[in-house]
C-alpha cells in the first residue's frame, strides 16, 4: 500500500506536531483541530519525544539492556531511540516495527543507519505476531532482557477501550526477566483540565486521522500489569526525571501526556 496525501497518517500527524517537514495538509488539519481545544496541542508531542530521550538514556545508562525493541517508531525526527541508546553504548542493538506506509516510504533508509539498527514493517498491535515476527527474532533475543517501547502508540488503538491492557499483557508475558517497558500515554489529569483533555481527545478521533485516547492515570498504570514501577511511577512525561528545575508552568498539553517505565521481576 503506497502513501495517500488525501488521509491523515499518525505518523505524519505526529511529524507536523513537532514541526517537521515530511507532513502534507490533511496531517496540519488535525493539529489545528487540536489546537481549538489547547492551543499549545504540539507539545504533545514535544513532551513525548522528551520522555523517549530521557527514558532510553535511564534504560541505556542504568540497567545494562543491550536490546530495544520500539514499537511504533514513526517517522525519524532528531533524538531517534538508537541514537540516544547507541550514543552510550554503541553496541546496543534498536529494533523499530511500524507498518505506517510513509514510515516504510521515508523512514526506513535513515532508521537503518548502522549495522546494530534495524526496521521491521509490522502491526504493534498484534502482539503474537510481533513476538514470533522471524525478521525481529533475528535481532532481538527473548531469552535476555529486553527494553519495550511504547511511547505515544497505545493511545492510537483503534477498538474496545480495554484491549490495549490486554494487548500489553501478551507483550509483558513473553519478556523474559529482567526486561524493562516504558509506555507514554494521552492522559486525562481529573481535574479541572479534564474537560479540555475530552475535546482534545474528540477533536483527535473525529479528525482525518481518527484515533487519540486519552486514559486516566489508573487506567495508564493497568497498562503495566504486575511490573515494578520505575520512580516515580506514571507521571506527567515533564514530571518524569526532568532535566532540571522546572522554572515556567506547565501548560495545557504538557498536562495531558504522561509516562512510566516497569520492570519485569
Amino acid at each position: 500500500m503506497g502513501v495517500d496525501p488525501t488521509r491523515a497518517s499518525i505518523a505524519r500527524v505526529y511529524d507536523a506536531f513537532l514541526l517537521g517537514k515530511d507532513n502534507y495538509e490533511i496531517d496540519r488539519e488535525v493539529l489545528r483541530k487540536v489546537q481549538q481545544a489547547a492551543p499549545e496541542a504540539q507539545d504533545l508531542a514535544t513532551e513525548n519525544r522528551g520522555f523517549l530521550i530521557r527514558a532510553c538514556r535511564f534504560l541505556a545508562s542504568q540497567t545494562g539492556i543491550t536490546q530495544f525493541l520500539d514499537l511504533g517508531s514513526g517517522l525519524p525526527t532528531a533524538e531517534n531511540t538508537h541514537q540516544v541508546v547507541q550514543r552510550i553504548n554503541p553496541e546496543i542493538k534498536v529494533v523499530y516495527v511500524d507498518n505506517d506506509p510513509v514510515v516504510l516510504a521515508h523512514g526506513r533508509a535513515l532508521l537503518e543507519e548502522n549495522e546494530n539498527t534495524h526496521f521491521v514493517s509490522d502491526d504493534i498491535f498484534e502482539a503474537e505476531r510481533i513476538i514470533e515476527n522471524p525478521d525481529i527474532r533475528r535481532h532481538i533475543d527473548f531469552t535476555q532482557p529486553i527494553a519495550l517501547l511504547q511511547l505515544g502508540t497505545l493511545h492510537h488503538y483503534n477498538g474496545p477501550h480495554d484491549e490495549p491492557a490486554k494487548i500489553m499483557k501478551k507483550y509483558i508475558d513473553a519478556l523474559p526477566s529482567g526486561s524493562y517497558v516504558a509506555i507514554s500515554h494521552f492522559s486525562d489529569p481529573e481535574d479541572e483540565l479534564s474537560e479540555v483533555a475530552r475535546k482534545m481527545e474528540e477533536f483527535f478521533i473525529h479528525s482525518p486521522m481518527g484515533s487519540g485516547t486519552f486514559r486516566t492515570k489508573a487506567e495508564i498504570e493497568e497498562l503495566f500489569h504486575d511490573l515494578e514501577m520505575v520512580e516515580p511511577g506514571v507521571r506527567l512525561c515533564a514530571d518524569w526525571w526532568p532535566d532540571g528545575p522546572r522554572i515556567k508552568e506547565l501548560n495545557t498539553a504538557q498536562r495531558t501526556i504522561s509516562g512510566g517505565i516497569g520492570r519485569k521481576a
